[in-house]
């Protein structure tokens, strides 16, 4: 007999008290960044990476997300969210939340990091640290190399406040006229286009240990600093203070796009490169107050915009020291392995006298065989995804390759094997996404390069981002037209593929490939598809669908039977999701959740959400792939695919998660979940108060690291390794 069901007070689960607002949680996901680099554990020049990432991180946080809730202000909208915030008060929460980040991102750099880089050989010295020979060097190479770049822009009455383009790092300079006793303003930009470190010589570099130290030098301002005289020649140089600016930089375009896409975001990106109103000012901690008011007025910002620094500005810059070849301050190199199903393809031929691949050795015999789930960064992804699309640009049985493109390299191979399959007279057809934020100039070159041999591209949809990560190939097989599809949950980026976490799913099921077919058609034509064989695709039904599984898990509960619900992905912010997921919670559905960044459920409330346990995982790659599970009363379902549970997701962008359907693969992908829950290395687990606590070692002192853990899977798996 069933069990009764049970009953619940009545609750409003869509009060405000009951989430987390969605910038303050983006902020803890980058407190845990900083926390890597402060945590002794990690190498340093990985310290040192998990700094320049914060800073960087922030950059993108102040152009898009405070950008956006500044000018809700400035239009007086007093929209509340779903977390009972107006954005007056998140602006305000965001800056008493940032500020302790912010101090202590500097005070470790300064404090620490300076130190132990100085202990082991990297000298990021200051220019009045430096003996004669160093300074004769850094001024000469000021005079030939520097000086030509550089502009003094004056201000006064004749000379209004120059315009100060986004992230660019200036000296305010104080000079005084020695005649007229006059003390003016000016302002001098770092150029860009010079590196922000300049290497000393190893001649005139500091030995360590009786021997040259591995990298000696000063940041760029500080030559230009101790140089200003060439700069204001005939005045007395008063002082000097670096400040920072960040502006709105997001691009937007009107909700109906234009008639041409591709010229409306070109237009766009010319008013990208000078950025929007400003939106934060840094400045160092000692800059006089005559200055700082000074800069405050003229960049019509108020104190609650500005961010004091002790030390450097712009400490993304310090990605440049990642490079130096030190594999002992590291994380030693990971090869990525090729899938032992894959070891036994043959490279395709690219004499196009040789067409023909070796019968039973192509890419396309192995699918066959059985559907084939890849693991990035673990497995290749130029053995796997790459050597896909390049079989079939060469395989003359291939009639046809669609893809979808969000991100890719600047040098991508991927597009170039889709020039090499239009070259080869088969018909390819490429969504390349122009409104991939920050990667909207590099699309667009792709796009024409694409266009220019004859690919069929389309920009995307009015009013979405198509975000799905599909391919279709279609092959003729002797009688047969045959579809195979690649569904993942990344970017068809060869290089970030090297440090994202992701999944993909090879397959020639003639159900996905109708459905990847009609998802194409939906894109490049007027289709009007509302229903799916197997995919979930947002944002025709995969809301739906998703509430509908959850409903039933928290049916079978109420009939006596088990929920269970375990979900991994990169932001929880949907209201809906989540108060559909405190419903199972309250009917006793058992919820794990694995969410990197941003969360807006609160776990752990009594009698809301007792049931659901989350944690975030940070460490050496970034996890970005997409699981969801659900129990369905033994009768198990898995899926993976390109959306997070966010309503931009959900209703604004077309996303594609298919259901896994061979059982081996869903056992992986189970075991995949099981040792991430189990992670008590680069885990943290989220209160229900919005704070994270990161978990400790077992008892036993035993170390579980679900990425090092993959990592062993794999290399004992017999694979061969590649890049």
């Amino acid at each position: 007999m069933p069990k009764s069901k049970k009953t619940f007070n009545q609750i409003n689960l869509s009060d405000p008290q009951y989430y987390l607002n969605r910038e303050l949680s983006w902020l803890e996901f980058n407190s845990r960044v900083l926390h890597e680099a402060c945590d002794s554990r990690n190498r340093l020049l990985e310290r040192l990476k998990f700094l320049a990432i914060f800073s960087s991180n922030l950059d993108e946080f102040f152009m898009v997300r405070v950008a956006a809730l500044k000018q809700q202000v400035e239009a007086k909208v007093s929209y509340l969210t779903f977390d009972g915030r107006t954005p007056q008060q998140q602006l305000d929460d965001i800056s008493f939340s940032l500020r302790p980040l912010v101090a202590q991102e500097h005070q470790h750099f300064e404090q620490v990091l300076r130190s132990q880089l100085l202990n082991n050989g990297i000298y990021i010295l200051n220019y009045i640290d430096l003996d004669d020979k160093q300074r004769n060097y850094l001024d000469a190479y000021f005079n030939e190399q520097i000086f030509p770049v550089l502009t003094p822009l004056a201000v006064d009455p004749s000379h209004p406040f120059p315009y100060i383009s986004n992230l660019s790092l200036n000296l305010a300079v104080v000079v005084k006229n020695p005649e007229t006793e006059e003390e003016l303003f000016a302002r001098v930009k770092v150029p860009k286009v010079l590196p922000r470190f300049l290497p000393l010589p190893p001649e005139l570099g500091i030995h360590h240990h009786d021997k040259p130290a591995h990298w000696t030098g000063i940041p760029l301002e500080q030559a230009i600093a101790h140089n200003l005289e060439s700069l204001f020649p005939g005045m007395n140089i008063q002082e000097y203070h670096l400040f920072r600016i960040t502006r709105n930089n997001d691009l937007t375009l009107e909700g109906d796009e234009a008639d041409d896409l591709l010229l409306a975001i070109e237009q766009e990106l010319r008013k990208r490169r000078v950025g929007g109103t400003p939106v934060r000012l840094e400045i160092q901690a000692q800059t006089p107050e005559v200055i700082r008011s000074r800069l405050l007025e003229d960049l019509d910002l108020g104190e609650n915009d500005v961010y004091e620094v002790e030390g450097l500005l712009g400490l993304g810059d310090l990605m440049y020291f990642i490079a130096l070849p030190l594999l002992e301050l590291k994380d030693p190199p990971w090869q990525s392995v090729v899938p032992p199903r894959l070891q036994r393809i043959r490279e395709p031929i690219l004499n196009p006298n040789m067409r023909e691949l070796e019968e039973g050795k192509d890419f396309f015999a192995i699918i066959r065989e059985r559907d084939l789930l890849v693991h990035h960064p673990y497995q290749s992804f130029s053995a796997s995804v790459l050597r896909f699309i390049t079989h079939a640009a060469h395989d003359p049985h291939v009639l046809a390759i669609k893809m979808t493109l969000y991100r890719t390299s600047g040098d991508s191979p991927i597009v170039k094997a889709l020039i090499t399959a239009a070259e080869n007279g088969k018909q390819v057809s490429v969504l390349v996404e122009l409104k991939a934020r920050f990667d909207e100039e590099n699309n667009i070159y792709w796009a024409r390069r694409l266009e220019s041999v004859g690919v069929h591209v389309v920009y995307g949809l009015a009013g979405l981002k198509t975000h799905s990560k599909i391919v279709l190939v279609v092959r003729r097989e002797q009688e047969q037209i045959r579809r195979y599809v690649h569904i993942g949950t990344g970017n068809y980026n060869p290089k970030t593929a090297r440090i994202y976490t992701d999944l993909g799913i090879f397959s020639c099921r003639e159900e996905l490939g109708a459905d990847v077919t009609d998802v194409f058609n939906f894109l490049t034509g007027y289709s009007r598809q509302k229903s799916y064989r197997q995919l979930l695709v947002a944002p025709v039904n995969m809301r739906d669908r998703f509430v509908t599984f959850i409903r039933r898990e928290i049916e079978n509960v109420q009939n006596g039977l088990n929920g269970r619900i375990v979900a991994k992905m990169n932001a929880l912010v949907d209201p809906k999701i989540i108060e559909t997921l405190y419903e199972a919670s309250r009917a006793g559905v058992q919820i794990d959740l694995i969410v990197r960044g941003v969360c807006c459920l609160r776990p752990g409330l009594k009698d809301i959400s007792e049931n659901i346990r989350i944690i975030s995982i940070v460490g050496r790659f970034l996890e970005h792939s997409r699981i969801y599970y659900f129990y369905n009363n033994a009768q198990e379902e898995i899926y993976i695919g390109s959306a997070d549970l966010m309503p931009r997701n959900l209703d604004r962008r077309v996303e594609v998660i298919t259901p896994v359907q061979d059982p081996d693969i869903a056992k992986d992908l189970q075991e995949i979940l099981g040792i991430m829950l189990a992670d008590n290395r680069q885990a943290w687990e989220l209160q229900s108060n919005g704070s994270y606590v990161q978990r400790r070692l077992r008892d036993d002192g035993s170390e579980a690291s679900s990425q090092k853990a993959f990592m062993s899977m794999v290399s004992g798996s017999n694979s061969t390794g590649t890049n």
